[in-house]
């Protein structure tokens, strides 16, 4: 029934000038089932208080309830059409009176964890798309056939809205910013081995993938109890995320996964200052794909010690000072990243080897990433003691990975099992430290047990790096003329 839904709702909005992509479709869809889910969170609440004979607060005003302005019902349970509004009136009321005061929760809320805060947050951002007032009331009642009530429900929901995410990350050229191939995802969490009571954080936290994986693993666990529950629900997830979409997307996500108030903030993390980050800051687990191939600007670069307009390497620094000492992490990465000649990428490598244990690098194929023709590298690292040795194993899934043929858990199994004891087989093998060149720490995989080194390098890639030099170059001429 719910695919059904799904269905409709994506037929409806095609009709619609203003949403032409995955990308809109998912949008709208977000903003409505937010609504959805609030209205039936704010219910459940409101009932437990009238069991324990105390009155609730409702967040939303009564004008601004699902139940009142998208879906009144009369006595028979069923849509009151004398009610409902519809065309002009409909869409004017989302546009000039449903948004402005949704958006203004953000000024009232008490902090930037409330949920109040991020209904704040979401309606500032994002936009009604759905011009019709008639396709906008075909889609409310697609959506209001949906229930979020039991975890069957929220299961089944969570699985469409994956389905959705995962379209909109095939859309286009950067897929893997927005989607993470869930098997990738589970792979790197079964290695890094998140426990209860640790907090994990994704610091590019796109759709959440990394975050609802790790829950979902630890929720499975037959020995928690009603303490490991709440410490699950409110002390353990914690994101951000700088684009207005992703940041809807992520939120839902982690709410349809059971999460009901996400810890996930709207903010450019780049725009950190490391030298800021304090004991308290700090992270037992990392779990992150971060963006890659971005040009972040001068006074971003300032924030890091070793500055470079490459995002995933500024990121990179981010993850390794928010880490605890002892922490671990799973990190995502270009895997030009393992051998680019240019001072920021050495600097970098020679940092993360020093400062961590830099213990396991999974290499993956072309394909692993739908929509994004970029080859790929995962970290896997401790924080605290230097590496010693590090564990390589080459993914081969022995076909060629594509939309009809993404990657998946099996093909993923052997490096699991290989990676508990860093044992040596055709597609695995370990480099000790000592042997790595100390000019560059190149890193490259170079397979001892045949094949030639996979650190291909893209036309893209070269000229970055030349543009890199280049620009390193002119910054070195530059100080010696103001010398001078």
């Amino acid at each position: 029934m719910f695919e059904q839904a799904f269905k409709n709702i994506d037929d409806a909005l095609r009709k619609e000038a203003g949403c032409t992509t995955e990308l809109d479709y998912t949008e709208q869809t977000s903003w409505l089932l937010f609504l959805k889910y609030l209205d039936g969170l704010e219910q459940d609440k409101a009932m437990e208080a009238a069991l324990e004979g105390r009155k609730y607060a409702f967040i939303l005003d009564e004008p601004y309830r699902w139940e009142r302005w998208a879906a009144p019902k009369g006595q028979d349970g069923r849509l009151d059409h004398n009610k409902a509004r519809t065309g002009d009136d409909l869409r004017d009321f989302v546009d000039r009176r449903l948004f402005p005061y949704l958006h203004g929760f953000k000024r009232r809320a008490s902090g930037p964890n409330t949920l109040e805060y991020k209904i704040g947050e979401i309606f500032g951002e994002i936009k009604n798309k759905i011009h019709s007032g008639y396709n906008l009331r075909e889609i409310i009642d697609h959506i209001d056939e949906l229930r979020f009530r039991s975890q069957a429900e929220k299961h089944e929901l969570s699985h469409l809205y994956e389905a959705k995410i995962r379209n909109m990350g095939n859309a286009g050229r950067n897929g893997g910013e927005y989607y993470t191939p869930r098997p990738l995802i589970r792979a790197i969490v079964r290695v890094v081995k998140p426990k209860i009571g640790e907090r994990i954080y994704d610091g590019a936290v796109g759709s959440a993938g990394f975050l609802c994986e790790a829950f979902d693993t630890l929720k499975a666990q037959s020995t928690l109890t009603t303490a490991d529950l709440k410490t699950l629900q409110e002390r353990t997830f914690y994101g951000k995320e700088k684009k207005s979409l992703a940041y809807v997307i992520a939120i839902m996500n982690m709410i349809l996964h059971g999460i009901e108030t996400p810890n996930i903030i709207h903010t450019n993390t780049l725009a950190e200052n490391l030298a800021d980050i304090q004991e308290k800051d700090r992270y037992e687990v990392v779990l992150a794909n971060p963006p890659f191939g971005g040009k972040e600007r001068k006074e971003v670069q300032q924030n890091f010690p070793i500055r470079t307009g490459e995002t995933a390497f500024l990121f990179l620094q981010h993850f390794i000072k928010r880490l605890k000492a002892g922490g671990r992490a799973g990190v995502v990465i270009k895997n030009t990243f393992l051998s680019n000649t240019d001072n920021a990428s050495v600097s970098l490598r020679k940092l993360l080897l020093e400062s961590c244990n830099l213990h396991t690098v999974l290499d993956c194929p072309g394909g692993t990433f739908q929509g994004a023709g970029v080859k790929t590298v995962v970290l896997f690292f401790e924080k605290g003691a230097a590496t010693r040795k590090i564990w390589y194993y080459r993914l081969d899934p022995g076909r060629n990975l594509g939309k009809t043929n993404p990657l998946n858990d099996a093909d993923l199994a052997e490096f699991v099992e290989l990676q508990k004891t860093f044992a040596d087989s055709p597609k695995s093998w370990s480099v000790d430290a000592a042997n790595i060149d100390k000019t560059t720490f190149d890193l490259s995989v170079k397979n001892p047990n045949g094949g030639e080194a996979v650190t291909h390098r893209s036309p893209l890639d070269i000229m970055d790096e030349i543009a890199a030099l280049d620009a390193e170059s002119a910054e070195v001429l530059g100080n010696i003329r103001a010398l001078l």
